[in-house]
């Protein structure tokens, strides 16, 4: 929403009130948060800090450019799950003093993430109009008070599987960092609330305020919403508990790759039990899939990073830079020097069709 709104009366979110001309003005940019219980704190200080630096020159934090508020339903400070309390700026304000009002959520099972006069604030705000962001698990948030029907909904992948069985007739989108559809945005949370940000600042304020704001936060090259989140849901999307529990092995030992034989005791089978389990469900055996899947992380790290080839080899699980070459030439067709001069791989295709990899 580019029309810019007024803004509420009250004191500098930091404590810190701005002087002369400047304060006087309406800041550019306005944004409210409203913190689930146990939420994450990384996720808002990405999005906080952002605001900070870009609402004023060098590092003296005055809200000019832009102001930031945490409001809650109760004075009491709010936890995040790491422990740490924020406390809040003030109470729910009239929600048309915001461009955007950020749900930051957080321990999904952790009991109710916002009381009820909070879920009535957000679908009071989402009828004056007002853009609703919802940050890791603030899309839950916004889903379950019907704020999300007809509307895309980004998840990380870590909840991609949590998120459709409590919403079966959402479409949850797990490949991305964060999702633009209308006056709803969503982000898989993690690095991507940082990517946000900036998307936001930009918008407003320009490319140059909100490249500072990332420089003095030293962060590195702006991620679009549409690029791929590091590691897509391959083993949520496998019906079998069996063959999900295996990919979730290989998936946390890309680097120092797992025996077969190692993987199928663990789940309590024989080695040639979990092959055909693999080949029925997979259309691969499991050491060719595996293969496969440090393969794509290999990609993934070719087309998103600056990493050496050799160091890319070594993350991925392979021996040596000549043997990942010749498999990874194997697969596609050409070296992995070659690949970063292609367009990015697509990311995971559909299970049911055993089309994981291009």
């Amino acid at each position: 929403m580019n029309q810019q709104r007024p803004i509420p009366a009250g004191p500098s979110p930091l404590g810190s009130p701005a002087s002369g001309n400047a304060a006087a003005a309406a800041p550019v940019l306005n944004v409210g948060f409203i913190l689930a219980d146990n939420f994450t704190l990384s996720a808002f200080s990405l999005i906080v800090d952002q605001l900070r630096l870009a609402a004023d020159d060098g590092d003296r934090s005055r809200p000019i450019l832009a102001r930031w508020q945490v409001m809650s339903s109760r004075p009491e400070p709010i936890r995040a799950s790491c422990g740490v309390t924020v406390s809040p700026s003030g109470p729910l304000a009239d929600p048309s003093n915001f461009h955007y009002i950020v749900v930051v959520g957080g321990l999904l099972h952790g009991g109710q993430q916002l009381d009820e006069e909070s879920v009535a604030y957000l679908k009071r705000a989402a009828k004056v109009g007002v853009s609703l962001v919802g940050v890791c698990t603030g899309s839950f948030v916004l889903a379950r008070a019907g704020l999300m029907t007809g509307r895309r909904c980004c998840v990380s992948w870590y909840h991609y599987q949590d998120f459709l069985e409590e919403f079966p007739h959402h479409t949850p989108v797990a490949d991305r960092l964060y999702v633009i559809d209308g006056d709803r945005i969503t982000c898989a949370g993690g690095g991507g609330a940082a990517d946000l940000a900036t998307a936001l600042v930009e918008k407003f304020l320009g490319r140059s305020i909100a490249q500072k704001s990332r420089h003095v936060l030293l962060l590195d090259r702006q991620r679009p919403g549409t690029e791929s989140q590091p590691h897509p849901p391959i083993a949520d999307l496998v019906a079998d508990d069996r063959v999900r529990r295996a990919l979730l092995m290989m998936e946390q030992h890309l680097a120092d790759p797992l025996p077969i034989a190692d993987i199928a005791r663990r789940l309590q089978l024989s080695t040639r039990q979990l092959e055909r389990l693999f080949q029925t469900i997979m259309g691969q055996r499991p050491a060719e899939f595996y293969r496969r899947l440090r393969l794509r992380y290999a990609r993934f790290l070719l087309d998103t990073t600056g990493r050496s080839v050799t160091d890319i080899a070594l993350e991925a699980g392979f021996s040596d830079c000549a043997h990942f070459s010749r498999q990874f030439k194997a697969q596609h067709g050409f070296t992995p020097s070659d690949a970063r001069a292609r367009a990015p791989g697509p990311a995971a295709q559909s299970v049911a069709g055993h089309r994981l990899f291009e």
